[in-house]
């Protein structure tokens, strides 16, 4: 159960419109977990702290990744947007109290993805994409998808995910090409 001293501290962590989209991933990832029969609680939790490393003003972001003692990768360094997941997992570890390696890693990991993901972890990447507010080409398609098979929805995902950041120029993480082939290789063996 999320206690209501954790939703009044995010909030004010946060600032008022990234906590209702926190709210719209919480709510998705339980639906999501619901369907896919997985953790309920853990999707919650999840859902609701992924964003909590997302602070006010860059340099508070490098600063907190410093103090936690968050070794940055070159594309990180670069690409300071991916900063706060590393981030939100060590928040969520040391000022949440939360201890659950599962919920986490979905933390950690529900930007870039990674090789081998656990369904928590998909659950609550989807779910960061396909909450209510989301409105972007081809959010639609992804949000039916969700509901039929996790998998082809991440990679379908990662795929739209891919062509934003190549549009855009940006560096691209490695875990999101390790996320990616994963999946591939994994289609290709069934």
């Amino acid at each position: 159960m999320v206690e209501q001293w954790i939703y009044e501290k995010l909030k004010k962590d946060i600032g008022i419109k990234r906590f209702n989209h926190s709210i719209g991933v919480m709510n998705t990832s339980m639906k999501l977990a619901k369907h896919y029969d997985c953790s309920i609680e853990k999707a919650k939790i999840a859902g609701l702290l992924h964003d909590c490393g997302k602070l006010q003003g860059e340099i508070n972001l490098l600063k907190m990744a410093n103090d936690f003692d968050i070794i940055l990768d070159n594309v990180m360094k670069v690409n300071k947007e991916l900063i706060h997941s590393p981030l939100g997992a060590e928040i969520a570890k040391k000022q949440y109290n939360i201890k659950d390696r599962e919920i986490l890693d979905a933390i950690r990991f529900h930007t870039t993805g990674r090789e081998n993901m656990r369904l928590l972890e998909k659950i609550v990447y989807i779910a960061d994409l396909i909450e209510p507010s989301r409105d972007f080409q081809g959010v639609e398609e992804i949000r039916k998808l969700a509901y039929e098979d996790i998998d082809k929805t991440l990679l379908f995902s990662i795929n739209n995910t891919l062509k934003f950041i190549l549009k855009k120029g940006n560096l691209i993480h490695l875990d999101t090409i390790k996320a990616r082939n994963h999946l591939l290789i994994n289609k290709k063996m069934e």
